[in-house]
């Protein structure tokens, strides 16, 4: 499925090298103000162009195809797509019978028994996640005081990645990284025990970020090495607020009114200039490949505004609206 959501649902649809990518928001309640301006900045922080980003520049034109009017939300679906202008198809051609180490070509051509569109990725490109952000943007109007703000921890190791992102640019290769997001001002008492517990409701849409390999929430994955003295936080105030914000946030699947944080592993871009080694589906032969086409890097780089829009939208189905 496309959709994410109950109460403030999301679905998205279009292909990297389509007519255009778009998403349907439902949900949505009226009289929200809403204009292009109110999305610049999170689809600027978004946009390639930049050292360690793929260099494929879109202009990223809203085009609102309902739920607006006068510049504010009606209360029905809001559906908005962007055009893509371009696009250079070519590039993929040869990708035809021999899946990229690390793509989704292999398991989208079983699943769709050979009919999706393949070209730059198709349904499965990071182009998608363009989508997620203008949806974000709604979002964040929507949660409001609480606001999401991520941040680069390192890339490739390094918190200090400039000389390593010049290496993998010289190189012909690829990095991940490490980005840390926080919500502040998000009162206590937000999320479901179990199934919707804040917790698993931010980690699904969180997994739907392509690239995405880990999450981790407070102590994470060093609190299995702590001791239970360690790891319990004391209620410091009759806010909630605790001395270590172990739990990062949550108890119970539930806000505890202390900031909530988390940290995502990007995984490094997988298509890359070096030579690399695939299957060609045709000779069932092992074979030189060789990727053409504009690609990322880094594309941990631009991940940072997609994390806050991700997490905008699952908090947007937790709170009452």
């Amino acid at each position: 499925m496309n959709s994410f959501g109950s109460k403030f649902r999301v679905s998205l649809f279009g292909e990297s090298h389509g007519t255009a990518i778009g998403v349907v928001i439902d949900g949505v309640p009226s009289g929200i103000p809403l204009s292009n301006a109110d999305f610049s900045e999170d689809l600027s922080r978004r946009a390639g162009g930049r050292k360690g980003a793929t260099p494929r520049v879109e202009p990223d034109n809203l085009e609102f195809l309902s739920g607006l009017f006068n510049n504010h939300t009606t209360g029905s679906p809001l559906t908005v797509i962007v055009r893509n202008t371009n696009t250079r198809s070519g590039d993929y051609l040869n990708l035809k019978d021999t899946p990229r180490p690390g793509h989704a070509d292999y398991v989208s051509l079983v699943k769709h028994r050979g009919f999706a569109d393949s070209r730059g990725g198709g349904h499965h490109s990071g182009r998608i996640t363009l989508a997620l952000v203008i949806a974000g943007v709604v979002a964040k109007k929507i949660i409001l005081p609480a606001k999401p703000v991520s941040t680069i921890l390192h890339i490739g190791g390094e918190s200090q990645w400039d000389s390593k992102l010049d290496e993998a640019l010289e190189k012909g290769d690829s990095l991940g990284g490490l980005l840390e997001c926080r919500i502040n001002e998000l009162p206590a008492g937000v999320g479901e025990p179990f199934f919707d517990s804040f917790e698993s409701v931010i980690s699904h849409i969180v997994f739907a970020i392509p690239g995405i390999r880990g999450i981790e929430f407070g102590d994470g994955f060093h609190a299995a090495q702590m001791w239970g003295s360690e790891h319990n936080d004391p209620i410091t105030d009759l806010n909630g607020q605790t001395a270590g914000n172990s739990a990062g946030g949550i108890n119970g699947g539930i806000s505890n009114g202390n900031p909530v944080v988390f940290r995502v592993a990007v995984k490094p871009t997988s298509s890359i200039t070096m030579p690399q080694r695939t299957i060609n589906l045709k000779s069932g032969k092992m074979e030189e490949l060789i990727i053409e086409g504009r690609h990322d890097t880094c594309f941990a780089l631009r991940v940072p505004v997609v994390l806050e829009a991700a997490t905008a939208i699952a908090v947007a189905n937790l709170i009452d609206l």
